[in-house]
């Protein structure tokens, strides 16, 4: 009883790593995948998140076997490597905060607006990330990490509920067998690659996870590599199993009816909902709304902490000057500069929705097999005490992981330009 509590009271950053994988990725591509394909995705959004597997894993086991994160592993394995990784960062991290935001701005017009007041999803945009910014400046890491437990096992229980409605006594369009109209051509690659590239989430999560673990760490001293990998564990396989959900609602909702979820942020919302409602009834409406609305914000909440977290430590590991009491004032120099960049890449992307996730996304999947590579470096190599190396299991996967990242980026370019 004693070691349960303990595990217990060191989760966290495996929920917050669940909390910025299960939104756009999700709600959005697992949905509209089986309301586009039926369950003929359902293998390929199993087998990204068993390959992408280790390399999310590495992150927490090299932080709690080292006491650094991954970024400063990353710098000695030699500075090209650590700017190597930055610029991939500084390269989809506007795109990334502007497609969560959005997605979420798009939910609160469909909750708020002729409510409250009218907004517009730029305005929304505005709105929400000047919100995101005043809880992590009263909160920091603390109240990310309790709500996020919250936010998690609200989503997980909906969205259970929705589909053994839906499942039981909803109107279900589509038996649900594993039919596909999937027949791969460049637009169907195209999606793959895009449902693939955040499925879970994008590889950067991983070093992600390294940072909220050593945070979770000093706030609770007794957290080990134990602890935080059953931590990880539960939250990664939470984030399968509503991966699966979502998949299953789209393509027992949608498949075969000719309806296709808009790029039109508005226009999506109403429908994400309804999906829901479908099942449900319109009673559930309000909750559905509130549900995904707050899954959304925490997705972009998460972003934009760990985001800034990482640009931060990058400085300091660059620039040692800036060590200690810079520390506090890199992260919010760099809150305001992603917020900038996501709302100048919605000016411009605003009414392509679609585009702009498929372009994160697409990119997200285009560095992966470089971040994997960088991870299993790190965790194979001579940083990481012999005893928490991964086992022998993990380490063919992470070679058939590796094989399978850099297989599908190939091919995705030879649909893209050959």
């Amino acid at each position: 009883m004693k070691n349960w509590t303990k595990m217990l009271k060191a989760m966290g950053p495996g929920l917050l790593f669940a909390g910025a994988a299960v939104g756009v990725s999700h709600l959005v591509q697992s949905t509209k995948a089986g309301a586009a394909y039926g369950f003929g995705l359902l293998l390929a959004v199993l087998l990204a998140n068993i390959m992408k597997y280790p390399f999310f894993e590495f992150g927490t086991r090299y932080s709690m076997s080292t006491g650094e994160t991954l970024i400063d592993g990353y710098a000695k394995q030699g500075k090209w490597a650590l700017i190597v990784f930055i610029l991939v960062t500084i390269a989809t991290m506007f795109t990334i905060q502007a497609a969560v935001t959005v997605v979420t701005a798009a939910l609160a017009i469909n909750l708020f607006n002729g409510i409250l007041f009218d907004l517009s999803i730029w305005q929304w945009s505005t709105v929400i990330l000047v919100i995101c910014s005043g809880i992590l400046l009263v909160g920091r890491f603390s109240v990310l990490d309790k709500l996020m437990k919250v936010v998690i096992i609200t989503l997980t229980i909906t969205t259970i509920i929705a589909v053994l409605a839906l499942l039981f006594f909803g109107q279900v369009t589509t038996s649900p067998e594993f039919q596909t109209s999937f027949n791969w051509t460049q637009k169907d690659v195209i999606f793959l690659i895009a449902l693939m590239g955040w499925m879970p989430a994008p590889l950067d999560l991983s070093v992600w996870s390294s940072i909220w673990s050593l945070e979770k760490k000093q706030i609770n001293p007794e957290s080990n590599l134990k602890t935080a990998l059953f931590d990880f564990n539960v939250g990664y396989i939470g984030t399968v199993f509503l991966a699966i959900c979502f998949v299953t609602l789209g393509a027992l909702t949608m498949y075969g009816t000719g309806e296709e979820l808009s790029p039109k942020g508005g226009v999506f919302a109403g429908q994400l909902i309804s999906i829901y409602t479908k099942s449900l009834g319109d009673w559930a409406k309000p909750i559905i709304a509130i549900a995904a609305f707050t899954t959304m914000f925490s997705t972009t909440l998460t972003c934009l902490d760990a985001f800034p977290r990482v640009l931060g430590r990058t400085t300091i590991v660059l620039l040692p000057q800036y060590e200690g009491k810079h520390s506090r004032k890199l992260y919010w120099f760099w809150i305001g500069i992603i917020i900038t960049g996501a709302l100048v890449v919605l000016g411009f992307l605003i009414t392509q929705m679609g585009v702009m996730i498929n372009i994160a996304t697409i990119l997200s999947f285009l560095v992966a097999p470089f971040l994997a590579i960088l991870n299993y470096l790190l965790v194979t190599g001579k940083l990481m005490p012999e005893a928490d190396k991964p086992p022998k299991w993990m380490i063919v996967l992470s070679w058939i992981g590796m094989i399978f990242l850099v297989g599908f980026s190939i091919l995705y370019l030879i649909y893209m330009f050959v």
